[in-house]
């Protein structure tokens, strides 16, 4: 593994598993008060678009973290949507 690619899979993952304590903190509570329903929802679309790009441009780290956040952002989102 060279530096550059490294650099991308340490920052995917970083970024990715910062969703990890919301995700559970709202599973195990239910309580979604703080959690913005556009927000989510922009943000669950943008990390779609994310996936086709390292999709297109063959970037693994691009794809393997934006699947891993869609599932925990989306998750979210159904728990927001599901306990309105």
């Amino acid at each position: 593994m060279n530096t550059t690619d490294f650099i991308g899979y340490f920052s995917a993952f970083l970024t990715t598993f910062a969703f990890v304590p919301q995700a559970l903190h709202s599973w195990k509570t239910r309580d979604l008060s703080g959690v913005s329903l556009p927000m989510y929802s922009m943000f669950s679309t943008g990390v779609a678009g994310w996936i086709i790009y390292g999709v297109s441009i063959a970037s693994w780290p691009i794809v393997a973290a934006n699947v891993v956040t869609l599932v925990l952002s989306c998750a979210v989102l159904w728990l927001k949507l599901k306990h309105r």
